[in-house]
């Protein structure tokens, strides 16, 4: 812990984090504007995953709209419930062998109104908003198979992986775990959040296996633009609510977010001209996201200019890497949540390495005269896309064990919304 607290300067929210665990002998005071600030945030975050819902829901076909929109608010009610039981004691209370928390802060044992450490935040406050952190993340996943699958399996797919991977892998980074200790730098969620769930989507998407129709018109175009607003407004939440305190750091990752999804728009949009002829309102609403999640990891260590190039990488990459994906390789992701989430997490966190400067709240990356933290970066790439690959493909052979994971053709073909919910948007149309 001694160890870890002093890399308090460079760790960002990571240190913040190690801060929050109730072994802190002395606890700062609560400061009402930090705090007002990351309810605020938190209630942001939260609101990601409806925007994320509508996001998704708008690109599939009208028979699966419901679905989609259910796929993702159910993990609102099951992981927050999660969270609360065991996940964020197993994320952030504690050490297991420098892999894992432990169960002492069970049914939030301990986790209370007081500040913990040097947070100047309540540390029931610091919960919830990691709290919708995890939330969003197996939600994200959702779109690498949408249109297929079972929704009780889906449940019970979220559930295992919350506890299996994303609560063990934001110890590592958050939490105190190995990769911390290792160097790697994480602001706001692009090893935690976004590689763990698109490197994960990459496996559901081949096991779940193709749609009888890979080619669909997208139900409503205003839905996804609807979906896209709410995310992109919640983001800043997610980027800048990770200072956790309402101070200049806050404001350099608000800055550097909106830079990074602005140019990531403008190039998707330009790599569609130069590919399809012409440039289209939803594409430019998929390279916002990846802009967003490509600045996710960098949005407090890295300058304003550094925002611009990431956000252009990401634009141009993740477009690239999706059409890739689906037309050389021939992989289902429906919604492309590995080209964005994926490629654009791992762009963002490796940028970190290239581009960090410790003038900013980081460490100095490669290119201000640093090589240790780049070499931290894609050992931790490494680690957790490998870990969080094969941790989904156990727990969805775990789970076709006992509930079909995907539906019967019959089902696809009638549509999820009427074959697993009974319920159907009006005027649906195919």
């Amino acid at each position: 812990m001694k160890k870890l607290l002093s890399q308090s300067k460079l760790m960002g929210l990571g240190a913040l984090m190690l801060a929050c665990m109730p072994t802190a002998a002395h606890a700062a005071e609560i400061n009402s504007g930090d705090t007002a600030w990351m309810l605020m945030s938190s209630a942001l975050v939260l609101l990601m995953t409806p925007g994320l819902a509508f996001f998704y829901a708008g690109m599939v076909r009208g028979k699966n709209v419901v679905s989609t929109l259910a796929q993702n608010m159910i993990a609102v009610a099951v992981i927050g419930l999660v969270w609360v039981i065991v996940g964020f004691s197993l994320a952030f209370v504690g050490d297991v062998n420098n892999l894992i928390g432990d169960t002492s802060a069970m049914m939030l044992a301990g986790v209370g109104q007081e500040a913990s450490g040097t947070m100047t935040i309540p540390y029931n406050l610091f919960m919830v908003y990691q709290m919708m952190f995890a939330i969003i993340t197996p939600a994200l996943m959702t779109g690498a198979f949408a249109e297929r699958v079972n929704f009780k399996a889906w449940i019970l797919i979220a559930v295992l992986w919350s506890l299996a991977v994303y609560s063990p892998v934001a110890h590592w980074v958050w939490g105190g775990g190995w990769l911390a200790d290792k160097g790697a730098q994480d602001f706001a969620g692009g090893f935690v959040v976004h590689m763990t769930a698109g490197f994960s989507a990459l496996v559901a998407a081949i096991m779940f296996g193709k749609r009888s129709s890979m080619v669909s018109k997208p139900y409503d175009t205003g839905m996804v633009v609807l979906g896209t607003a709410l995310l992109w407004f919640g983001w800043f939440g997610f980027n800048a609510g990770s200072a956790v305190a309402a101070n200049g750091l806050a404001a350099h990752a608000f800055v550097t977010t909106f830079i990074a999804s602005a140019v990531a728009m403008l190039a998707w949009m330009l790599v569609d001209n130069c590919k399809d002829g012409k440039p289209t309102i939803m594409g430019g609403c998929i390279g916002i996201v990846a802009g967003l999640v490509a600045i996710t990891p960098a949005a407090g260590f890295v300058t304003t200019g550094s925002a611009m190039i990431i956000g252009l990488l990401a634009g141009v990459l993740c477009n690239l890497v999706a059409r890739f994906i689906k037309g050389k390789v021939g992989i289902d992701d429906t919604l492309d949540v590995f080209a964005c989430h994926g490629i654009g997490g791992t762009i963002g966190v490796l940028s970190v390495g290239v581009f960090g400067s410790a003038a900013v709240g980081g460490a100095d990356g490669i290119l201000n005269g640093a090589s240790a933290l780049l070499n931290a970066q894609m050992f931790g790439v490494l680690a957790v896309a490998i870990y969080s690959m094969v941790a989904t493909f156990v727990i969805i052979k775990v789970v076709g064990i006992f509930v079909p994971v995907r539906v019967t053709d019959a089902e696809e073909s009638e549509g999820l919304d009427s074959s697993q919910h009974g319920e159907k948007i009006s005027h649906c149309c195919d």
